[in-house]
């Protein structure tokens, strides 16, 4: 067995631990950064604060979506300058809401910027706000990051969003810490969360139902460090495979 420094285990740490400098921020940008990771690092409006290594994630997934009228709900507002840098990187068509418990967060808006005040775990006030934007498009947990919420917008939203969407989940890393309802493994986390979809996902091929995603509708699910990104996608048929060419003699 590998013996481990545990200062090194990355459940040990919290996100206190991981604040960095604005040396080392910028030694983790990208060598050829996308759109969005510019506009983080150029950022003198409101504050914003995204672990580093999102970024290029975000240009990586949210590229298709660029320059159209989608409709995103960010689950969490903080300062709001997310939000600002969501309207520069999406453009003048997107509607965009935010969500938050902290009523200050009502005034931290630029219009046509919109923030609500609720709970992500209150599911008749997410089904009021999606129907206040008309639909959804594009959803960012980016919230409480308590398993139990992370679930329950999950079990709210993912049946809201339009089909072609994408459904986010931030900072995975808080399922393994107990004191966010985690633990390495634990039944109900939000990693636990996205395992369970990739269960659902490959449903064609074991004995069990889904349990919280039809099999059919989920498309990619792109993983990275505290990060996925579940596409939700119409109807799909089940897999199959073809051969082409001739066979060999």
């Amino acid at each position: 067995m590998t013996s481990r420094n545990p200062s090194y285990l990355p459940g040990l740490l919290s996100g206190a631990d991981m604040i960095l400098s604005q040396e080392q921020a910028l030694a983790r940008k990208s060598a050829s950064p996308g759109p969005f990771e510019e506009l983080f690092f150029a950022n003198t409006g409101r504050m914003a604060n995204k672990w580093i290594h999102y970024l290029p994630f975000y240009d990586s997934i949210l590229a298709p979506y660029r320059g159209k009228p989608i409709r995103m709900l960010e689950i969490g507002v903080f300062q709001g300058g997310s939000l600002d840098l969501w309207r520069t990187y999406f453009g003048p068509d997107a509607v965009l809401y935010g969500i938050d418990i902290d009523p200050a967060c009502a005034a931290r808006r630029t219009p046509p910027n919109e923030v609500r005040i609720g709970s992500q775990a209150d599911p008749k006030f997410l089904k009021a706000v999606v129907a206040e934007m008309g639909g959804v498009d594009i959803v960012l947990d980016d919230g409480s990051h308590v398993a139990a919420h992370q679930r329950t917008s999950f079990g709210v939203l993912w049946p809201l969003l339009n089909v072609g969407g994408l459904y986010i989940i931030e900072d995975l890393h808080s399922s393994y810490w107990p004191k966010w309802g985690g633990g390495l493994r634990r039944p109900g986390s939000g990693v636990e969360l996205v395992k369970s979809l990739i269960d659902d996902m490959h449903a064609w091929f074991h004995d069990e139902d889904e349990s919280l995603a039809d099999r059919r509708q989920l498309g990619v699910i792109t993983i990275g460090n505290s990060i996925a990104a579940i596409q939700k996608i119409d109807d799909r048929l089940a897999p199959g495979h073809y051969r082409t060419g001739v066979v060999a003699d």
